[in-house]
């Protein structure tokens, strides 16, 4: 069966809509800037075809009960909220049910940083994931592995495929030890050595690495992808890969917007 074939045929045949809100900070490199960007293109294109409408703000002050009162679901696309409010609006927003799809950066904090864990409920309960812990370097594709085929953000996903280029994150908390996190993509171990270097410790030999969950409590899903490729080494600064090339994150990502934007518990 190709991909989104089954979701596509539900599309052409309702006329129920959601409504999709996407954050967005876009200043902070470039290589979060450029899926950002992508991002922007392809989401709208995304919704014409499965019937929801996007829309997407820099304004993080929107992050607001009245603003996000029109939303089904709310996407992070690099960065997180930092303001007390907007923290709160948001955490309420998913407390009362709403849908939320976090990609990449969204995850990070590290102490001391310009983006510090400062934010208990956010890094701890609903992302369950704690602070940055190391990286690889430089973005390379990696071999995923489905590790929930049950669940219906996976439906129509291979066993294992493989992933657009990015910069792999790890984590300080053992997300397989919280009883309320599925994991639902990993690193398949045939990825490794994962990372080009030059420094030895980006490159990941083994491990558990997950990179795509969801929390029991949240209509919530988490990807690390959201780190394009660029020349950095001949200071081009060009784009070498685009995260929304691989037909398989795809599929994942417009599963969990179908199932989230549903109202489905």
């Amino acid at each position: 069966m190709p991909f989104l074939s089954v979701l596509e045929l539900q599309a052409q045949n309702t006329d129920s809509q959601f409504n999709v809100i996407a954050f967005f900070t876009g200043k902070n490199d470039k290589a979060h800037i450029s899926f950002v960007n992508e991002a922007n293109r392809h989401f709208p294109e995304m919704a014409r075809k499965y019937h929801f409408t996007y829309d997407s703000t820099s304004n993080w002050d929107n992050l607001n009960a009245q603003f996000l009162s029109k939303y089904q679901v709310v996407l992070f696309l690099d960065t997180r909220p930092e303001t007390p409010g907007q923290r709160a609006a948001f955490q309420k927003y998913m407390e009362d049910g709403g849908g939320w799809i976090g990609f990449h950066f969204a995850a990070f904090a590290l102490t001391p940083s310009a983006y510090p864990q400062n934010w208990n409920w956010y890094h701890d309960e609903f992302l369950g994931s704690g602070q940055y812990k190391s990286n690889t370097w430089r973005p390379t594709s990696a071999i995923l592995k489905v590790e929930d085929p049950s669940s219906p953000l996976t439906k129509n996903l291979p066993a294992t495929f493989k992933a657009s280029p990015n910069e792999w994150y790890g984590w300080e908390k053992d997300l397989k030890a919280n009883p309320d996190i599925s994991i639902l993509l990993s690193i398949d171990p045939a990825s490794f050595p994962l990372g080009t270097g030059p420094k030895q410790h980006e490159i990941w030999h083994s491990g558990y690495y997950p990179v795509v969950w969801t929390h029991a409590k949240y209509k919530m899903m988490y990807l690390n992808m959201g780190h394009n490729d660029i020349d950095y080494e001949n200071k081009t600064n060009k784009e070498l890969s685009f995260s929304f090339d691989n037909e398989a994150q795809n599929q994942l990502i417009i599963n969990a917007l179908m199932y989230f934007g549903s109202g489905k518990k």
